[in-house]
């Protein structure tokens, strides 16, 4: 097990001191958020050149003092490697509302180097070093104080090897052609719309709402809505606020009064008394919504074929850079440039240049 210190950063500054010095850092996260919409960031891993820190934020005030407000600066003014970082900063975004400038995704990096796409920490290390590390603890409860040595020992691993392997991975992109690739992908991460709970956007979020349509779509809107703002207001679980097929339910019927509404399937007595008159409302509301939604289409013939040959490009291409195709250009993001869309990652950086050009040409030509 790796050697490490830990540190209440609710009364020892000492990360915060030392990480004013370092240009990069090792970063992971542990959280719950089982029972809560906002994932709790309950332990931050660190590593930098000299040694590993694991952090205890929970009784630091994350955003509300200056102490939290130094920490949060001095954390995200190095560049930050990370494996699989979105959760990562998702929960460091909603817990502090900052990211880091840089980052360098070392899963996004294995995969543009043909390792196996969405590899794991362990399996990477194995990879790369030949070291087995110990399973992970993916079911700790890691908001528990005291936290068990053991637990905190897994958690310094998931940092031991952060920086060897961005030097590693850096070295073999650098050697292809491709470190720019991994940088820019990366860089993806830090869209921080990625990490902001939009109630309008949530019906992308409703399980079953996408062959809705009419006044049934624009009931499950605003329906949606009211669930998401419900649960990030009482910061429960969106599915213990309202689960999704009781919500489409009620999207469907629109009921116009209570005891209509009290019939819909699933819905408890005690849900009816806190949230019918919303629910209601919300209905009520949305018969005055324009709403064009049209449930998607199965491509026709000549699109399937189409989409067919630009598959086949998309793997012509990543074979002879030894890549998974997806990692290009999935089949769902193909789908919608047939369909007109180009604000896609296929049209942007890299993927324009390699592919995305061409394909272009082939949609103009058709």
């Amino acid at each position: 097990m790796p050697d490490y210190q830990y540190v209440d950063l609710a009364s020892d500054d000492q990360l915060t001191s030392l990480l004013s010095g370092q240009s990069r850092i090792g970063v992971d996260t542990e959280f719950v958020r089982e029972k809560t919409f906002h994932a709790e960031l309950c332990l931050i891993q660190v590593a930098v050149e000299s040694g590993i820190y694991c952090a205890d934020p929970l009784r630091l005030d994350a955003q509300g003092s200056d102490r939290a407000a130094k920490l949060w600066q001095s954390l995200t003014s190095p560049a930050w490697i990370l494996h699989s970082g979105r959760q990562d900063l998702e929960v460091i975004y909603q817990t502090a509302g900052v990211l880091p400038g840089e980052i360098f995704d070392t899963q996004v990096a294995a995969a543009l180097l043909g390792y196996q796409p969405q590899i794991g920490y362990g399996n990477l290390v194995r990879e790369l070093f030949g070291v087995e590390l110990a399973k992970s603890h993916t079911r700790a409860d890691w908001s528990q104080r005291p936290l068990p040595d053991t637990l905190i020992e897994y958690a310094a691993e998931d940092v031991e090897y952060l920086l060897p392997a961005h030097d590693s991975l850096a070295r073999q992109l650098e050697d292809r052609g491709r470190l720019e690739w991994a940088v820019e992908d990366s860089r993806d991460l830090l869209d921080v719309s990625l990490y902001r709970n939009d109630p309008a956007q949530a019906i992308e979020r409703l399980k079953g709402a996408r062959n809705l349509r009419g006044k049934s779509r624009a009931a499950a809107v605003r329906l949606a809505a009211w669930r998401e703002q419900e649960a990030m207001r009482r910061n429960r679980p969106r599915q213990w606020i309202m689960r999704d097929p009781v919500l489409l339910d009620i999207a469907v019927k629109r009921p116009d009064s209570r005891d209509k509404l009290g019939q819909t399937p699933g819905l408890s007595p005690k849900t009816l008394a806190r949230t019918g008159d919303q629910l209601l409302d919300a209905v009520a509301a949305a018969d005055g919504d324009r709403n064009d939604y049209e449930p998607p289409k199965k491509p026709n013939a000549s699109q399937a074929a189409m989409l067919k040959k630009m598959q086949t490009r998309v793997s012509q291409t990543a074979a002879d850079l030894d890549l998974a195709p997806e990692l290009i250009a999935p089949k769902k993001e193909l789908s919608a440039a047939m369909l007109g869309q180009r604000d896609l990652r296929i049209f942007r950086g890299w993927r324009r240049e390699l592919l995305g050009n061409s394909l272009l040409e082939m949609l103009d030509d058709a």
